[in-house]
């Protein structure tokens, strides 16, 4: 969006007395494309995101109940066209689905509202409800948190709707770039959960030198990692987080855990 912004306000001022400095943000947006679009500036800044939070050990106790938090559903599609309709954060749904299918006992919670105002709504949590009820879960397991319209509301609201009981066991699916601010918000909401990462866009640090295929994939990539650093910024500012930047916490026996804190590494 800065680019495009960047591009048509120097194309504008090109043929007016002000077109030195139309000249300079058209310069501008240009290093941008090449910056953002084919260089690693958008893997440097999603990898931190994304190397956060290794997944949760799930040997040892059975898990009591997943969480999914929207977002890779497109509900207005599904609702118009009766169909399934996800994006390329789809694996939201699948992990959970394989999830699901380990742990049979728990309970399944899809947390998606609706954040459209000019239209009739849709609801997001309905839309991944499909896709799930034919992924084979029933619907006797799925809880729909309906309301959420962001990760802090999918935290709260999610904890009012199980009514986690202390010693209980929840997963928390969301995709990896993803996981800081959604475990800041749910520790702020006092709901413990363990990480389930999933919606990978590398494949480690390995890819901190690898050039983009194409500038729409890095343009693309770059504002994603960007709104997600904003986000973390902006819900430490706003209370919705006790951390700029969430990490892991270990138990004392120094095992990865979400559940019962011992102590912090932040």
């Amino acid at each position: 969006m800065l680019l495009l912004i960047l591009l048509i306000a120097g194309a504008a001022l090109i043929g007016t007395p002000h077109q030195k400095a139309g000249r300079r943000l058209v310069l501008a947006s240009t290093a941008l494309l090449l910056v953002g679009g084919l260089l690693p500036l958008s893997t440097w800044l999603i990898l931190p995101l994304e190397e956060r939070f290794a997944r949760t050990d799930l040997s040892g106790r059975a898990v009591d109940g997943i969480i999914i938090l929207g977002g890779m559903e497109d509900a207005r599609v599904s609702t118009a066209r009766h169909a399934h309709a996800i994006d390329e954060a789809a694996e939201r749904l699948t992990e959970a689905a394989a999830l699901a299918k380990r742990f049979p006992q728990s309970k399944i919670v899809l947390t998606g509202g609706s954040a459209e105002v000019l239209s009739a709504p849709t609801i997001g949590a309905d839309a991944a409800g499909l896709v799930m009820r034919d992924l084979g879960v029933s619907d006797d397991r799925l809880l729909l948190e309906r309301e959420a319209r962001d990760t802090w509301e999918n935290a709260f609201k999610s904890k009012a709707l199980v009514d986690p009981k202390p010693g209980e066991r929840w997963l928390l699916v969301t995709s990896a770039w993803h996981m800081p601010r959604a475990v800041g918000a749910f520790r702020k909401a006092g709901f413990a959960i363990e990480p389930w990462p999933v919606d990978y866009r590398t494949v480690g640090w390995s890819d901190a030198l690898r050039l983009m295929e194409s500038p729409a994939e890095g343009l693309r990539r770059l504002d994603l990692a960007v709104h997600e650093w904003v986000g973390l910024m902006a819900y430490r500012l706003m209370g919705r987080s006790d951390e700029v930047f969430p990490g892991e916490e270990f138990r004392v026996d120094g095992s990865r855990g979400a559940f019962e804190y011992q102590s912090g590494n932040d």
